[in-house]
């Protein structure tokens, strides 16, 4: 009994280190919920969106996707797609699709 009690010990305490080390070496990286794309959206100062991926088959999010290829290709410089037009616009298409 204490050998197993010792056992699951280590083991919480390598779970620790292991986490800890995690959130050492990619602290900037946020989560993003599973079924979700983040997103950078903004003229001079970008802002992150959560948009379900269910956005993606979507004309209108699609011609945003399309702007984005033809002014950054395939290199985004936030290191996330960025979309670009500005954080009113954004708003108001994601809420046209919100409504489909």
């Amino acid at each position: 009994m204490g050998i197993r009690i010792l056992g699951n010990l280590h083991a919480k305490a390598l779970l620790r280190r292991s986490i800890f080390h995690a959130s050492q070496t990619a602290p900037n990286v946020a989560h993003v919920p599973k079924g979700y794309l983040a997103v950078y959206v903004g003229e001079s100062q970008k802002k992150r969106f959560l948009v379900p991926i269910s956005y993606l088959n979507q004309p209108l999010f699609q011609e945003l996707l399309h702007k984005a290829e033809e002014e950054f290709g395939y290199s985004h410089p936030m290191g996330g797609l960025t979309i670009p037009c500005r954080e009113d616009t954004f708003l108001n298409l994601t809420s046209v699709l919100n409504g489909f």
